[in-house]
């Protein structure tokens, strides 16, 4: 098969990792990729979110199967394009991409179907959003109802604090158009996890669980970031509580979209919070989770590229035989633990520089994986491009023998005014 995987960031390195690995695969095409994948497939210069060139490519290359890994062109309708075009493509078409795309329209949703999540109000008016926050005695959220990079929540355990965080958004536009509406919500207390569910339409398959990290700083300090770094499996998933998942949250999700009339295939990621009420839904996301996917993928040793491909097809159950439960059948994964440390540029999540050269890079193995994200080559030289530069994944037969082999090479990877976390997995 011709692959063709859309996006530049570690999420699709990951991906295109992974999709490498596979008999099935001939040749594998990335729209724009970055310096990591260009030592997999072919990258393809150009814009992630121009479907037009998107679909260029997919006919030029005789494409079999296009793989979308951002959310901007999910939200855009890239799928929808391909779908109307007569093209095979993994990903969401843009009503059922609006679970990520707009916060208020998920909130409505489960809400309406009560699907366990926090309590909240949305606003587009800022005297409004400011008379309610002001009644609050309590810790709140602010988020930006669209679009916003993984930054766009403002954890707030002061009222004033959230009053500002409502006037960037709603009035000097911090956000732009992603934070012309803002929803309001309660600060849930637990643990955080993420869980990915595969989804054809009909039949569900869960990926191993994962916890992300945040907070920029250690001890989850600093600002919300688009991640810091990842484990998997995550010890907060148990039988219980994936049972309680799946009766509560996942099954009344699809459920409540079919009566919507909305059609669901590709990613379904559900960002969860374990309190002591039980597990309820921080946030959902549309396509592969970043960085999540940097830990999780490596531990998969099935055939990533027979799964999507069975999921576009409506084969996803005879591909993984999902009939004996959530995450059993033919689908084999790696016991051992994951690790992702991600290194980001100097500023992130605000202003950063680019060029920077990047030194100290080791030779991939099959437990020590470099993923690339904001980079590029110059020259002779791979640069930094972005704000997370990297994402550096070490397997270990326990979580703590991953922590030293991955904080061991990230000490020798060296940028000018990198920065990562030096707590995760501890």
């Amino acid at each position: 098969m011709n692959v063709l995987v859309i996006g530049s960031g570690g999420r699709e390195h990951a991906l295109c990792y992974c999709l490498a690995r596979s008999a099935k695969l001939d040749k594998l095409f990335i729209l724009p990729g970055n310096a990591g994948t260009a030592g997999i497939g072919t990258n393809i210069p150009g814009d992630a979110d121009d479907i037009d060139l998107a679909l260029s490519v997919a006919r030029q290359e005789s494409i079999d199967l296009t793989i979308i890994g951002p959310e901007d062109p999910l939200a855009a309708g890239m799928a929808d394009a391909f779908e109307a075009a007569g093209l095979r493509v993994f990903g969401p078409r843009a009503e059922a991409a609006r679970l990520e795309a707009d916060k208020a329209f998920a909130k409505q949703l489960m809400r309406q179907y009560v699907i366990p999540t926090a309590e909240a109000r949305t606003f587009t008016d800022y005297p409004a959003a400011r008379e309610y926050i002001a009644t609050r005695d309590e810790p709140v959220v602010v988020k930006a109802s669209g679009l916003a990079k993984g930054k766009g929540v403002i954890v707030c355990n002061d009222p004033s604090d959230a009053i500002l965080a409502a006037e960037d958004m709603l009035v000097k536009r911090t956000f732009g158009e992603a934070g012309a509406r803002i929803v309001v919500e309660e600060k849930l207390l637990g643990q955080e996890a993420s869980l990915l569910a595969i989804v054809d339409g009909h039949t569900t398959y869960l990926l191993e669980p994962a916890q992300d990290h945040k907070r920029l700083s250690d001890n989850d300090q600093g600002p919300n970031t688009g991640g810091m770094g990842s484990f998997s499996p995550s010890p907060l998933v148990e039988a219980d509580a994936l049972q309680k998942i799946q009766a509560q949250i996942l099954v009344p999700t699809l459920d409540a979209l079919v009566h919507e009339g909305i059609h669901y295939r590709g990613i379904l990621y559900l960002g969860l919070m374990f309190t002591t009420a039980g597990p309820k839904v921080l946030e959902f996301n549309c396509r592969f989770g970043d960085p999540e996917t940097q830990a999780i993928l490596p531990r998969l040793r099935s055939d990533l590229l027979e799964l999507l491909d069975a999921t576009v097809d409506g084969r996803l159950e005879e591909a993984c035989n999902v009939a004996a439960g959530p995450r059993t059948g033919r689908v084999e994964w790696d016991p051992r633990h994951a690790l992702c440390v991600v290194m980001a540029s100097g500023g992130y999540p605000g202003k950063y520089p680019t060029g920077l050269p990047i030194t100290g890079l080791p030779e991939n193995t099959d437990d020590l994986i470099v993923f690339h994200a904001g980079t590029k080559r110059a020259g002779d030289q791979i640069v930094t491009s972005g704000g997370r530069v990297l994402g550096v994944t070490a397997l270990g037969e326990t979580l703590a023998d991953a922590r030293r082999r991955v904080y061991d090479v990230v000490e020798q990877i060296h940028f000018e005014g990198a920065h990562y976390r030096t707590d995760l997995g501890s």
